[in-house]
């Protein structure tokens, strides 16, 4: 080293910057990884819990496989998980068309329309669901025929409420109305995340009232509604077991009336279990790629995919693999320049 043109020698414990010893090259050191003991011990318990549970499930008899293999795919199994689906599918529709209804009431500025929005929520979410169906199922011994005209006037015509309210009608009467309080509130939830001045702004550039909501409120909106929207669609999958009562062939209504015959409970019951898994399953993963369409723009990276993320597990593998391979084939050659004479 020189300075002002004399020769210096570096003080002991210094290093030149621009003639590094060979043990301070950065590409020398070793990378050691984190430790993390704990998430391997928890990973380690979960495995064997789970090692357990499929050990129990397949090596017990009393599970009775071979049962629900014979009647997983039963001609009228699979017309009471039609019948469940068209009473969710009911369900759900007509419930968020008249919850999206209630929550603009209950958003309105007309004090009656939100005291009515206000006493249906509070109305259906405090009686049990159970209780509505039955109420519906039974409307003919409140009103022995429905009549249509002019209120608190004349009728031009009516009809037995027997013959125009049938078991499906009112379970799915009972569903819809009961799920339309629950999604009234999903719906409110999210006009009320998106920042008012946004649609203050719209309004001042003269943009109509229908544009400001389809262009600006629904989509920020539906980032909080899709979640919670995904999670009531679900449980009414699950929860239309409940009009069993009414005597509807839905699935777990003839899964019952299957094992009351040849008393295989468990086995038909797994068979209940498992539709209930495949439908949720796949509503799920419906809920997924919706809540991604829903995410752009709000995130700067949307979340991956199913498919991306076994892409990427693959790709990291065989990175991996290539990495070991380089490395087997650079130290071969380092040691066989070593045993050179």
């Amino acid at each position: 080293m020189v300075l002002d043109g004399k020769a210096a020698t570096a003080a002991p414990g210094t290093a030149d910057p621009h003639h590094d010893p060979p043990d301070h090259d950065p590409a020398a050191l070793r990378v050691v990884p984190a430790r993390h003991p704990g998430r391997w011990i928890a990973s380690t318990v979960a495995a064997v819990l789970l090692a357990m549970a499929l050990h129990a499930l397949v090596t017990n008899p009393a599970w009775e496989w071979h049962v629900v293999s014979q009647y997983l795919f039963y001609e009228t199994v699979l017309r009471a998980v039609g019948v469940t689906l068209q009473l969710t599918a009911l369900g759900i529709l007509l419930g968020f068309a008249l919850g999206t209804v209630l929550a603009l009431m209950r958003l309105s500025q007309s004090p009656l329309l939100q005291a009515f929005s206000w006493g249906y929520v509070w109305l259906f979410r405090s009686v049990p669901l159970i209780l509505q169906l039955l109420f519906w199922f039974n409307l003919a011994l409140l009103y022995d025929r429905i009549s249509f005209g002019i209120p608190f006037g004349p009728s031009f015509w009516d009809i037995g409420t027997q013959d125009l309210i049938g078991p499906l009608t009112a379970a799915t009467l009972g569903l819809a109305l009961h799920q339309a309080a629950y999604c009234a509130e999903i719906v409110r939830s999210g006009f009320l995340s998106v920042d008012q001045g946004q649609l203050e702004a719209a309004a001042a550039l003269g943009l109509p009232r229908h544009r400001q909501i389809r262009r600006i409120l629904l989509p920020q909106a539906m980032r909080t509604i899709i979640p919670t929207a995904g999670n009531e669609i679900i449980g009414l999958v699950k929860g239309t077991s409940v009009v069993y009562i009414m005597a509807i062939p839905e699935l777990f209504y003839q899964v019952q009336v299957i094992y009351s015959r040849n008393g295989r409970v468990i086995a038909l019951l797994l068979v209940a279990a498992i539709w209930y898994l495949l439908l949720t399953t796949v509503l799920s993963i419906a809920q997924f790629y919706v809540e991604r369409y829903y995410a752009r723009g709000a995130v700067r990276v949307l979340p991956p995919t199913p498919w991306q993320r076994v892409r990427a597990a693959v790709a990291r593998l065989d990175a991996a693999r290539r990495q070991r391979r380089a490395d087997r084939d650079r130290l071969a050659a380092q040691l066989a320049r070593e045993e050179q004479p």
